[in-house]
């Protein structure tokens, strides 16, 4: 039976989607993939840091995936604007929803939209070269930076801030963040954790790389390593747990830190106000204490003065025209995987996987579990939702004037990308703007 798909999003999610559905035995799939951005990968090229370009190379096999003669690419697609879900239910058979958690969670305090607070996914698109955020122009002619949370986003941002310029030419961040951190003043990043070291959520490797920076380092208060009798029996349940207070520790031992910059990792304090004349100029945190697992406020207050906060407590999704979205859970609505309406009853037809399926957890491996579970029931669904019309959408697409990013289009800025890349021993030169990828082509 053939089956018609369309993928609304191209991160991994989506791609993981697409190697699975095109690996059906007994039906010839079709997969078309759209996003709003030219460039395909989501996260994996506007979320991961430019340092770790290890994990950037699962590309790789997104790559394999697009090149299946079933597969077509429609960048430069803006779902619910260039196209309506109506007009997508009467071309595909099946709709398979991987748009992320596109949206960021607030710290819910007083000050917070002054200038020079904003989300660490902001920071983060900024640097990575999304479209969006070119002209986000972050004031680095400060000596303070706030880290709000201890997960790995927060990390990557502080981590970011603390290298020199040296160790950050060798990567692919995007050309105007490289020359703007050429001329940071930072010389403090202050990470915030609500709970102690035992409850933060970055990995081993993520919190070792701080004893390894160039200019910069890492500093530990040790009252903020003492255990309460809880999570120190939880720390000796949990192996990673214990690596991650273990390097912590190690940072006690070094001193006070005599290089140009300082990350000062804090712990069981939570921000409460943000103060300044215009702008963020100072910090005011509270001291927790654990009660039951949960941090509880102390009355205890310090103020840390700093220029720029970046907030890193949770992302979050945002609906999309004329799809059942869980306002309460910030998800698609569904059940397993398929859409479901405001009473749970099943959308035919409708799929999602990923965070706007369940939320953002895991890392970038986990969307492909998940993204073949939502495909299995694809499969189990075959037949019980069938297009009404038989045009394609290249054809209309065209017709309203809507100048598409196809595969073949992006491998050739894609190899422009590493081709600029290669004159400054760097992986690529990011092409940031539509107008410079066009030009290429």
């Amino acid at each position: 039976m053939d089956v018609r798909v369309a993928i609304i999003g191209a991160g991994p999610s989506a791609f993981y989607g697409a190697a699975a559905l095109l690996g059906w035995k007994d039906h010839a799939v079709k997969v078309d993939m759209f996003d709003r951005l030219a460039a395909p990968f989501g996260l994996v090229r506007y979320g991961v840091a430019p340092d770790h370009p290890k994990i950037k190379s699962v590309t790789n096999l997104y790559d394999k995936t697009a090149a299946d003669p079933r597969f077509r690419y429609f960048g430069c697609v803006d779902f619910g604007k260039d196209v309506k879900l109506a007009e997508l239910r009467d071309l595909y058979d099946m709709i398979f929803f991987a748009t992320g958690a596109q949206s960021d969670r607030n710290l819910g305090i007083p000050g917070e939209d002054l200038a020079g607070s904003m989300s660490a996914t902001e920071f983060v698109a900024w640097y990575n070269g999304h479209p969006d955020y070119v002209n986000l122009n972050p004031n680095l002619n400060i000596e303070g930076v706030v880290v709000v949370g201890v997960g790995n986003v927060a990390m990557d941002v502080a981590r970011i801030l603390a290298k020199s310029p040296e160790e950050l030419a060798t990567t692919d961040i995007a050309d105007h963040a490289l020359e703007a951190l050429k001329k940071s003043r930072v010389k403090d990043i202050y990470v915030l954790g609500r709970r102690g070291p035992a409850q933060a959520k970055f990995t081993n490797p993520e919190i070792k790389e701080f004893g390894h920076l160039a200019i910069a380092d890492p500093l530990v208060r040790a009252p903020e390593l003492e255990l309460d009798p809880a999570s120190a029996a939880e720390c000796e349940k949990d192996r990673l747990m214990k690596q991650n207070v273990e390097i912590l520790r190690s940072y006690i031992e070094r001193g006070s830190g005599s290089k140009q910059r300082r990350v000062h990792f804090r712990f069981l304090v939570s921000p409460v106000e943000i103060t300044g004349s215009g702008r963020v100029e100072q910090v005011k945190i509270e001291r927790n204490k654990l009660v039951d697992g949960n941090a509880v406020g102390s009355g205890e207050f310090e103020t840390v003065g700093a220029g720029m906060v970046l907030r890193s407590v949770g992302y979050k999704g945002v609906p999309l025209p004329d799809v059942p979205f869980d306002s309460k859970k910030a998800i698609i609505s569904n059940a397993g995987g398929r859409v479901t309406d405001a009473v749970g009853a099943v959308q035919a037809g409708l799929y999602v996987a990923g965070w706007a399926k369940r939320g953002p957890t895991g890392v970038i491996g986990t969307n492909k579990k998940d993204a073949e579970e939502t495909v299995a029931l694809m499969l189990q669904d075959v037949g019980k939702s069938k297009a009404g019309g038989s045009g394609d959408i290249a054809t209309l697409l065209s017709q309203r004037g809507v100048k598409f990013i196809d595969w073949q289009a992006w491998k050739k800025i894609d190899a422009a990308e590493v081709n600029n890349g290669k004159a400054q021993n760097r992986p690529r030169v990011k092409l940031v703007g539509i107008h410079e990828m066009r030009a290429v082509l």
